[in-house]
Order: C-alpha cells, then sequence, then structure tokens
C-alpha cells in the first residue's frame, strides 16, 4: 500500500507539484511528427502537464509549442491564422512567433512599441524519432535528448502510435513493468473433453508467479522475471524488461519487431499514451506497418476535459464506455478476459481502477517488486529536486540506449548471465 500523501506526490503532475517539476526536466513527447505534415499547416490543441496548449508548423517547418489563450483577452490560439512564420489570433491580430514573441499587433497604432512588451508562454520543441518532442523546464536546465535506439533508427524501420487513456499516468506505468500478469490477463486456453468433462488448459507458461530480480540503473531499473522453462526446472525463461525514467519502457522480446512504451500525462487524468515499434536490422514491411496502424482502431478526435477545456486526442474505438468490447462468450471459450488485444486487456485493467487509484486499499505481494521500486524511485526523485538535486538521467541521454530482451537460460543467476553474455544494459550505437 501506499500512503495517501505519497500517493499524492506520486501521481500529481500540473505546474508547481513535486513530480509536475521532476516530468519538466525530462523532454517530453507531445505530438506525431505526421500531426504537423507540413509548414502552416492546421495548429493543434494538446494539453500536457496540466497546461492547455498549441502546436503549429510555422513557415520555415519548424514546430511551436504555445500557450493557448492569446495575452490579449486569452482566446484560444488553436483559432488563429498560421501564416508568414507565426500564429495570429484571429480575435485582433496578435500574432506570435515559435519563442513566444509578439511579432504583430495590429490593433494597436503603428508607432506603439507595446507588442514589444508581450510574451506568451512558448516551450522548445525537437522533433525525433518521428515525434514532436518539448521541454518545458527551466531554460538554462534544457537536457539532451534520450537517445532511444528506436528513435535513432531510419524512419522506415519504426513505427509510432499514440493514443489518449484516460487513468492516471502512474496506473499505466505500472501495468507496463507487471510481468506476472501476462500470465492471466492475456492468456488464451483451450478446452479438452476427458472422462470428467470439459477443463480449461492454458496455452503459455505454466508457472503463474515469477520470480523477480532487479538492477536499479542510472536510467531506471532493468529487472528479469524468471518462469521455469523445462518440464524437469532445468532451464529458465526469463523476461528482462527496461523502466526508464520518468515513464518510458522497453518490452522484452526475440525477434524483431519489438519495442516498448511512453505515458506521459495530459493531466493528473488522462495520459498520452505511445508505443513503439521497430527493426535495427531492416525496414518494417508494410504487413507490420498495416498492423501496427490498424491493430487499435485509433481515430483522431476532438473530446471535451472536466475542466471544460477541449483537446485533440486519440481515441479507441474499444474503450471504458463500451467495456472494452468485451465478449463474455469469448471469456467462457477461449479468452481469459474475453477482450480483444493485449493493449485493450491492459487498459481495461489500469482505467477500472478509476482514474486516480487508491493505493491505501492495495495488498501487494512478492510479484510487485518492480512497480515498488519504481514508485519508491520517482517520489525519492521528486523529493530530491524539492531539495535542489537534479535528476541526472535527465541530462545524460546515451543511458537511454538499452534494449529489452527474452531469453532461456540454464543459469540461476540472472545478471551473472547477461554480463558473461556482454549483455547487461545492451546499449547500442
Amino acid at each position: 500500500m501506499l500512503s495517501a500523501h505519497d500517493n499524492e506526490i506520486l501521481t500529481r503532475t500540473g505546474p508547481g507539484t513535486p513530480m509536475g517539476d521532476l516530468f519538466r526536466r525530462f523532454w517530453i513527447p507531445v505530438a506525431l511528427a505526421e500531426e504537423l505534415p507540413h509548414p502552416d499547416s492546421d495548429p493543434i490543441r494538446l494539453k500536457v502537464l496540466g497546461e492547455n496548449l498549441v502546436a503549429f508548423r510555422d513557415t520555415n517547418g519548424n514546430v511551436g509549442l504555445l500557450d493557448n489563450f492569446c495575452p490579449h483577452r486569452r482566446a484560444s490560439l488553436f483559432f488563429g491564422r498560421n501564416e508568414e512564420c507565426g500564429l495570429r489570433c484571429v480575435y485582433h491580430g496578435w500574432k506570435f512567433d515559435i519563442n513566444g514573441d509578439c511579432v504583430d499587433m495590429p490593433s494597436e497604432p503603428a508607432e506603439s512599441n507595446f507588442k514589444d512588451k508581450v510574451k506568451i508562454t512558448a516551450y522548445p520543441t525537437q522533433e525525433f524519432g518521428s515525434v514532436i518532442w518539448a521541454y518545458m523546464g527551466p531554460p538554462d536546465l534544457k537536457p539532451e535528448l534520450p537517445q532511444f535506439e528506436w528513435a535513432l533508427v531510419p524512419e522506415s524501420h519504426r513505427l509510432v502510435t499514440r493514443w489518449t487513456q484516460d487513468s492516471n499516468f502512474m496506473q499505466a506505468v505500472e501495468g507496463e513493468i507487471d510481468s506476472a500478469h501476462i500470465s492471466y490477463l492475456h492468456s488464451t486456453f483451450k478446452r479438452e473433453d476427458g472422462a470428467g468433462g470439459a477443463t480449461s488448459t492454458f496455452a503459455g507458461s505454466k508457472k503463474g508467479a515469477p520470480e523477480l530480480t532487479i538492477k536499479e540503473t542510472d536510467y531506471g531499473f532493468i529487472y528479469g522475471a524468471r518462469r521455469d522453462a523445462g518440464e524437469n526446472g532445468e532451464s529458465n525463461w526469463w523476461r528482462a524488461t527496461q523502466w526508464l525514467l520518468p515513464a518510458f519502457s522497453l518490452i522484452a522480446g526475440k525477434g524483431w519487431p519489438r519495442g516498448g512504451h511512453m505515458y506521459f500525462p495530459q493531466d493528473d487524468e488522462h495520459i498520452s499514451a505511445w508505443e513503439y515499434a521497430y527493426n535495427p536490422n531492416e525496414p518494417l514491411t508494410e504487413e507490420q506497418r498495416i498492423e501496427g496502424r490498424t491493430k487499435f482502431k485509433i481515430f483522431p478526435t476532438t473530446h471535451t476535459l472536466p475542466d471544460g477545456s477541449i483537446t485533440d486526442t486519440f481515441r479507441m474505438e474499444a474503450n471504458e464506455s463500451n467495456d472494452f468490447l468485451m465478449d463474455r462468450q469469448a471469456q467462457r471459450e477461449w479468452s481469459y478476459t474475453g477482450i480483444t488485444g493485449g493493449r485493450h486487456q491492459d487498459m481495461a485493467m489500469t482505467l477500472s481502477m478509476g482514474l486516480i487509484s487508491n493505493r491505501e486499499g492495495e495488498h501487494l505481494g512478492t510479484s510487485d517488486k518492480a512497480i515498488i521500486t519504481a514508485r519508491r524511485r520517482l517520489i525519492q526523485m521528486a523529493r530530491d529536486l524539492q531539495e535542489g538535486i537534479e535528476p541526472y538521467a535527465a541530462t545524460h541521454g546515451d543511458l537511454y540506449k538499452v534494449r529489452g530482451i527474452d531469453f532461456i537460460a540454464p543459469e540461476h543467476d540472472f545478471f551473472d548471465f547477461l554480463e558473461s553474455h556482454g549483455e547487461l544494459g545492451v546499449a547500442q550505437t
């Protein structure tokens, strides 16, 4: 369980909160590059860490990220004209460039210098790995981008998808580093009619209680989940998952493509969720791209948030309003959940906890070591930052050149095996 006080620190990410300050020390993914497809294309609404923002690509192809509200009379700049290297408010014509400077104020006399005194909040952006990233922290502390392998490969070798989830970011992060649930939530089974009648046999691992080994690192931690791989317990199936600060993952896998997820708050009760899949050795096939784009059935829409603000977002066809298209008959016959698709299964669980989970009601077990470690690490880092201790990982992008791996080995010591085979960290260039 987690105390109410610590849960507040962990889950609140708005301006001025300890966790919000911590997130603002890192580059944050805010949109797909394709959402702003060409110079002077339509602006888009975004909400990031509790702030209503507008993103636009200017005439030179550079991306600006501005406060949604014009500093004149607080009209939304989403309705603005994107023209001649600036976004112009259509209410009175005030125009702002990607740096937030007011470059034109036609509603004032020509001799006025008032525009030189007006500036709107603007955040620096970079395009990297098909994603638009923003830095929302102190300008003098702007770090380097995390050097993920998936973002460094050619564009033809990767696919990045994003969608919106209605929950706190940490519930999604915890589902990502919970290896025990794959033996249940994502299981299918077959029915076998024997002398005693029909029985269910699970497909996949026979052991539902993995043994976890965790090694903390400068970028977060790597953890191995061990299950018996042989009939006599003579070999071990290891899934080595990477958790990277503050909210990234790399999921274990044997073949390619593989990848992971990132979960960043729009606000405390909504997140932008991302999936990246890549192959460092060759381009993704057309079939892989089609599957990656269509399996979630994500549709760009507009969505009204509880505070009345409207944000552009991406919603899945299967969602909490329709119980993720759960099929009870399928649940009886072949699917543990009756919900199609691993991502939908995960979302059904994490969203069912409520917008912000009440962790005082939890009873954690031995399979929750990774979750406990991630919570402790984030809370401590947020507290450290309040004392002036900056997060090391934010300024060391090379730390993120790692992979998740999946393998079978006779050795019982996970990290001895990785080190002996040169795999610990699995840094890539």
